[in-house]
């Protein structure tokens, strides 16, 4: 056997290890609660609930809930993945509850479409605007610091801060997306990634001073896999594609150059707070391999949405979107990779949740 083939049957194994782990069955130890932040790919209601949209529309929803519940999903969700190995319930979106029993066991506060950067500061950075509320990172943040008085009523801040999981992310790719769909070369975007970055680690370095002690912090997702801009940046030269993906070459290395940053960004927040766990999550890595080993997963079409436009390229248009009238959605979401363009399915959330939780995809490890 040739080292390539080699290589890939390693890699599948690897894969087949992470992905029949039953993250429901296996507990970590000494978390009483999971917060998140983050946007679409993290957002369990929030948007949903404020704006509505094709989240609150079946097929969303229908492999776990059986009905749509607020996630940009067939089902659960990475963190929510994550929430269930440490032997938790579903992080319930921030905006339904008020009380603490509704905090009781954390809560999740992404917000769909949000931002690393809040607005204003968006605007000064891309030069671009950005219409509606702001809900990014910061925002977000302030959001659970109004609410700690009373996520914390019967114990202390301090207890609550130590004994949970934090997850600030993914958050930042929409800063990029409104730079694509504007046409912006991505060596111009890439010029904002400091600013994107930084707004990350000031997020990181708010909640250790509060009192934080476990922190996830998720990189980017290559986003030039995504049949969204598969789609929208449709390209005739074969060399703008990746040979072995079949992903937009610049996209997936603007996403590389902003993982690359933000790991560096994550070491000096590591320096400068050492009693803190900040774990790196490479949903970049973990993403790209279940492409690459998606044949030998009985994959046949990874880049394809199993929701979208029927008959259009990768399966996806923005005139038929998932859950618009003339759209259908596949019989098997365990066959795709992508849920509607631009999310992922829960069997695909659940893959990349194992290699984080249980493999090689966490730095450090959590276990």
């Amino acid at each position: 056997m040739d080292s390539t083939k080699l290589s890939l049957a390693v890699a599948f194994a690897l894969f087949v290890l992470l992905s029949s782990a039953d993250a429901t069955a296996k507990s970590l130890c000494c978390i009483d609660r999971v917060f998140t932040f983050g946007d679409s790919m993290t957002d369990a209601g929030n948007a949903c609930q404020v704006q509505g949209g094709n989240c609150g529309v079946i097929p969303y929803g229908e492999t776990y809930f059986h009905k749509p519940n607020g996630r940009w999903c067939d089902g659960r969700l990475i963190v929510d993945f994550i929430a269930q190995a440490y032997g938790l319930p579903l992080p319930p979106p921030s905006m339904a509850g008020n009380t603490r029993e509704y905090f009781l066991n954390g809560a999740n506060f992404a917000y769909a479409g949000s931002m690393a950067l809040n607005i204003s500061t968006y605007k000064k950075v891309t030069g671009l605007d950005r219409a509606g509320p702001d809900h990014s990172l910061g925002i977000q943040l302030q959001s659970f610091k109004d609410l700690l008085p009373v996520i914390s009523q019967g114990s202390s801040v301090s207890a609550v801060m130590t004994n949970s999981l934090f997850i600030v992310g993914e958050i930042g790719g929409v800063d990029y997306i409104g730079g694509l769909v504007s046409n912006k070369p991505t060596e111009e975007m890439k010029s904002w990634t400091p600013s994107v970055v930084a707004a990350i680690g000031s997020a990181v370095n708010d909640l250790i001073n509060l009192g934080a002690t476990t922190l996830i912090v998720p990189g980017n997702f290559a986003i030039g896999c995504a049949p969204w801009f598969l789609t929208l940046l449709k390209s005739n030269n074969s060399g703008d594609y990746d040979s072995q993906t079949g992903c937009l070459k610049k996209l997936n290395e603007l996403a590389v150059y902003h993982n690359t940053m933000l790991t560096q960004e994550l070491a000096k927040q590591r320096l400068l707070h050492p009693l803190a766990n900040i774990v790196y999550a490479d949903y970049y890595g973990a993403q790209t391999q279940l492409i690459l080993t998606s044949k030998l997963r009985d994959i046949p079409a990874p880049l394809y949405a199993c929701c979208g436009a029927p008959g259009q390229p990768y399966n996806f248009s923005l005139n038929m979107q998932c859950g618009s009238k003339g759209s259908q959605v596949c019989p098997d979401p365990t066959k795709y990779i992508s849920w509607d363009g631009n999310h992922l399915t829960e069997a695909a959330n659940n893959v990349i949740a194992n290699g984080i939780l249980y493999g090689p995809y966490a730095i450090p490890p959590l276990v």
